[in-house]
Order: structure tokens, then C-alpha cells, then sequence
């Protein structure tokens, strides 16, 4: 790297122009930042002018780093020949700092402030993660891409292991602080409670929690407190797995951390409290929605994964056959009416909708959504939190939403019959509804429908279509087998030996890339029904549900059991996954 002599002030290039840091540093002159944007203007400004200077061989890449970073107020640092204490380096477990691509420099403990040195100016959500998660005040310096590399190796390779969570639950069960508070889950004072969420151990216990869980993908992450034990599980792909117990008596600790990082209030235990931390990890944006639950043994608290990197909202690639697919598009392609998406809990419900506005998202249309809680933000929708606490109900928004002229309007979920009543409304005056429902199929909404009290001409008036879904497990395709079901097995889904010649079967024997389970990421199957004169008729007419399903099969709905089928047969899923989620019919 060339040398820079005499570099000014960190005041005198904050926000400059990159040419003029670059001048003002010493490595440029004036002339030859006029010709590399004359170069840039040639090229449409399609290539950035830092990338010009190296092309040229003006400036090397530190140099153009090091501008970068004073563009942004950053200093530079040189770590090449620095000895960092082990103490400033055991701040940050291994797993952070090789996930976060940081090297801790310097630790002030009277200021609690923590220098770190990151290699991209643009890597600033580091930092502010840093602050989140570990508690410091965290200031940043840039340093080069090789010499960081050069420390990740020398001061944390081989400490992945280290730093499992078995070694860290032993160092827990030794910390004396830690240990003071057993059997004393509910008499800590406020300042007690500061100094736990503070604790070292905690702190890096609860990162490895969220950084396996996030690469794990789990979902959900669950610590709950028992009478003789406190659990950690996580659940991945449906399912919870139980992780390596903590100590009991660190639960308030753990509960007091989150609190901390959620801005909830750590002094209230008595209360259920909702809260959200927002992270970035690998460049993906993480939000972590937090429940806390008060219980006869101390708090439960579950952190909801909200990766949005992982979302897919495309409605090709939410599970959907062909000839499924076809039928959902012509239902929300209609001017007006209602689409109602049912399903238990879970069951990706929201995913298929965000999934269809998502389709109908463009510059022409007005898309308002009532959400509890909203999960995804997505841009050029209008989303709304319902807050029942202070009287913002579904109900209530959904009046308003109608005098900001939408053109598409998602009512969360249908609870009560005025909130019907106003969907169906706006279904009649023009407007094209989403909203959910809890019930086992398509046909059974119906009879939901008139549960709430809605009157059957209001139902065959607005309502379009009806799309019932399951979640199951996909099959991993590393571990995928082929066998012959056992007579049981084929009795379970009501078939015979004749039902399935031709047809192949697949398991997941299990192996390290699904963890052991055979199974890795989740499909949906559906139920689509469609309304046509003959349901309105017959729902006019108060038919039974099995009724109303025959006719809606005679008119070309398949049933979650036989979708289910068919995506075992295409190798997707097991007997066992379309057995536990759909009922038979037969």
C-alpha cells in the first residue's frame, strides 16, 4: 500500500465526495478525479468511481477503503502488527465474530465500551447488533479485508467448539454471582435484575441460543421455566426439539436479557409482555418477536424467527400444482368479493396471502392490510397493527380503511360478525377482501360463517372462493430413500395394493444435513373451493357441510387428503407427515 503522510482530520472528510477525500488525503490530484468522472459520465455512471480509481491503478484497495470509511466518519486501523489482549478477545464468542466479520480491538470497562474493527464501511449494522445483543457501546474502525481475515484465524480459529453451549452451561453452573439467585426466582430487586441481564455468561449464552437458531432455521425458540427444570427448545419445520438445559436458577437472567434487548420493562413480572428485537445477520435482516408469559414457576418467554430473507412470497413457489395454481389466480384476479384462506394455527396461512398481494402489488392499485401482529413489512402495501388494548379491532380499522379508497384491502382474520359484516360490505361496494378463518376445510368456513351470525344471502352475495391448507414436512434430499409401505401404512390413507401400482414412495433416513429428522424445509398442500350458482344455491338452502363438500368435489375441488397424496407420489412428503395433517374423507 502506498503510504499516506500527514492524513487530515476525521471532521474534514466526513461526507465528502469520494474524489475529494481521496485529493484531500494525498493520493489523487484534482485533474485526475475530473478525468475518472468524465470516464464515469461515458459509462451512464453504471460503474461506481472507486471501482474507476482501482481500475486505472490511481488508488489500492486500502486506500479506497480507508477513504470509504472517512467518507463515513470512520478512522481507519491498521491491525496487521496489533496484540489484542485475550480479555478485549473473549468479549465476542467465536460465532459472532466470524458471523458478524469483527475483531474486538479494545474494551473499556468504567465506560462498558467496546472498539471493534469491521473490513466494510457498509457492515455498519454490526455494530448496532453489538450494542443489541451484548449490551456495549460499540464504536467501529475500518480496518483491511486480509489483515482481519488474518485475526478471525489467529485469535478464534478452533474456538468454535470452545464455545458450545455444553461449555458455556458449565461455566454458568460456576459462576458465583449467577449462583446466588437459586431459588430465588421471584424476590429480585430492579437493581438485581440489571446486573443479571448484564452477566457475561448470559449474554454469550443467549447469542449461541439465537445465532444456532437462525442458522438452524428454526421458527420459534422457546425457554420455559418447570418446577424442577428450565427448558430451551426450538421448533424447525413444525416440530420442537428439546436443546441442553440451562441451570434453573439463571431463567430470571435470561428472561431479564431479552426483556432488555426488546425495550420491555425487566422490574414487571406479573404481566404478559409483547415486544420485537430487529437483527442482521449475514446481511439478512432478522426480526425476533418476543412473548413474555408469567407462570407459576417464573416466565416463559418465546422468540418468533421472522427471517425475511427466507420469505418467498411468490405464489409459484408457496406449493401450489399447476391446475391449483390456475384456480387461485383466476379467485384473486376478481374485481370484488371475498377470498378467505382457512387453516389451524401455523399452518402458512399468512404466507399464502402475503403471497397473492404480493401478486396483486403494482402501481395501480391500493393495498391496505389489518394485520395481529403485522409479520412481514413489504413495500408499497399499507400495513396496520391492531392494538385491541386501546380499542383498535378489526372491526373498527376496517371503517376507516374504507374512506382511504383501497382497492384490495387483508382483514387479518374474520373473529366476530361485525368484522364479517364490514368485509362483506366492502366486498359489496367494489372492494376485493383476503382474510382467514379457523376451521379443518374449505367447506366447513360456511358453516363457520353462519356460526358468527352472518345471514346466507351475504355469504353467496361476497363470498368468491375458499382455500383450505396443511403444512408438511418435505423430505430431505440428501437422505431421500425409496420403499415399499407396509399394508398398515397404505390403510392409514384408506388405499389398496391395486390403488398404488405404478406409484413410488419415499422416506428420509436421516443424516446431518436435516439433523437426524429426515426431513428439511416444509410444503403446503390445499383445498381449493371455488363458489359457483350450485353452492349458493344449496348454502341458501342451509345444505350440510359433507353436502356442500360433494358439491364442490363434483365440481373439481380436490381434498387436502388427496393433494396430499399426490405430493407424496411426486416424492415431497411421507405417508406419515399427509396422514398426522389431513383427515379422510372417505
Amino acid at each position: 500500500m502506498k503510504a499516506i503522510k500527514n492524513l487530515p482530520p476525521i471532521e474534514q472528510l466526513r461526507s465528502r465526495t469520494l474524489g475529494r477525500v481521496l485529493i484531500k488525503m494525498g493520493v489523487l490530484t484534482r485533474e485526475k478525479v475530473h478525468e475518472c468522472l468524465e470516464i464515469q459520465k461515458q459509462r451512464h455512471g453504471k460503474v461506481r468511481i472507486g471501482e474507476i480509481f482501482v481500475e486505472l491503478g490511481l488508488v489500492d484497495q486500502e486506500q479506497l477503503q480507508m477513504a470509504l470509511a472517512a467518507q463515513r466518519g470512520m478512522e481507519y486501523m491498521d491491525i496487521s502488527e496489533a496484540a489484542i489482549l485475550p480479555e478485549v478477545i473473549e468479549k465476542v464468542p467465536a460465532q459472532m465474530a466470524k458471523t458478524y466479520h469483527i475483531i474486538p480491538v479494545e474494551y473499556n470497562k468504567e465506560r462498558n465500551e467496546l472498539k471493534v474493527v469491521l473490513d466494510n464501511p457498509d457492515n455498519f449494522r454490526a455494530t448496532d447488533d453489538l450494542s443489541t445483543l451484548m449490551g456495549f457501546k460499540v464504536t467501529a474502525r475500518i480496518t483491511d479485508h486480509e489483515a482481519l481475515e488474518k485475526a478471525l484465524t489467529k485469535y478464534y480459529e478452533g474456538k468454535d467448539e470452545k464455545e458450545g453451549i455444553n461449555e458455556l452451561i458449565g461455566e454458568i453452573q460456576q459462576d458465583g454471582f449467577l449462583a446466588e439467585f437459586e431459588g430465588r426466582d421471584t424476590s429480585s430487586d430492579l437493581d438485581e435484575l440489571k446486573e443479571l441481564s448484564e452477566s457475561n455468561p448470559v449474554k454469550k449464552l443467549l447469542n449461541l441460543v439465537l445465532m444456532q437458531a437462525i442458522r438452524d432455521k428454526a421458527s420459534d425458540i422457546h425457554f420455559e421455566p418447570f418446577e424442577n427444570e428450565y427448558k430451551m427448545r426450538y421448533r424447525i419445520d413444525g416440530v420442537l426439539y428439546e436443546m441442553i438445559p440451562p441451570p434453573k436458577h439463571i431463567a430470571a437472567a435470561l428472561s431479564s436479557r431479552i426483556k432488555v434487548m426488546a425495550n420491555l420493562d425487566i422490574a414487571e413480572r406479573r404481566l404478559p409482555q409483547d415486544g420485537r428485537i430487529s437483527l442482521t445477520v449475514q446481511g439478512n435482516p432478522i426480526d425476533l418477536r418476543v412473548s413474555v408469559l408469567p407462570t407459576m414457576f417464573g416466565e416463559s418467554v418465546v422468540l418468533r424467527v421472522l427471517d425475511r430473507s427466507q420469505m418467498n412470497l411468490d405464489v409459484e413457489k408457496i406449493g401450489l400444482r399447476q391446475e391449483d395454481l390456475k384456480a387461485v389466480r383466476q379467485l384473486i384476479h376478481k374485481p370484488n368479493g371475498i377470498v378467505i384462506v382457512t387453516g389451524p394455527t401455523g399452518s402458512g396461512k399468512t404466507t399464502t396471502l402475503y403471497s397473492c398481494l404480493s401478486e396483486l402489488n403494482d402501481i395501480e392499485s391500493k393495498l391496505i392490510t389489518t394485520e395481529d401482529p403485522v409479520e412481514y413489512d413489504i413495500d408499497g402495501i399499507i400495513q396496520v397493527q391492531m392494538k385491541p388494548d386501546i380499542g383498535l379491532t378489526f372491526a373498527k380499522c376496517l371503517r376507516s380503511i374504507l374512506r382511504q379508497d383501497p382497492d384490495i384491502i387483508m382483514v387479518g382474520e374474520v373473529r366476530d360478525l361485525e368484522t364479517a359484516e364490514i368485509a362483506a360490505q366492502s366486498a359489496l361496494t367494489g372492494h376485493l377482501v383476503f382474510t382467514t378463518l379457523h376451521t379443518n376445510d374449505a367447506p366447513s368456513s360456511v358453516a363457520r360463517l353462519l356460526d358468527l351470525g352472518v345471514e346466507p344471502f351475504l355469504i353467496t352475495a361476497t363470498v368468491e372462493g375458499i382455500i383450505a391448507q396443511r403444512l408438511v414436512r418435505k423430505i430431505c434430499e440428501k437422505c431421500k430413500t425409496a420403499f415399499e409401505p407396509s399394508e398398515e401404512q397404505l390403510m392409514e390413507l384408506s388405499l389398496s395394493p391395486d390403488d398404488i401400482k405404478g406409484k413410488k414412495f419415499f422416506y428420509g433416513r436421516g443424516c446431518d444435513r436435516c439433523n437426524r429428522t429426515g426431513y428439511r424445509g416444509r410444503t403446503a398442500i390445499f383445498e381449493i373451493m371455488a363458489f359457483n350458482d350450485q353452492l349458493r344455491e344449496l348454502i341458501m338452502n342451509h345444505a350440510s357441510t359433507n353436502v356442500l363438500r360433494g358439491a364442490a368435489q363434483k365440481a373439481g375441488m380436490r381434498l387436502l387428503r388427496d393433494n396430499g397424496l399426490a405430493a407424496i407420489y411426486d416424492g415431497l412428503t411421507t405417508i406419515d407427515e399427509v396422514v398426522k395433517e389431513t383427515i379422510s374423507e372417505g
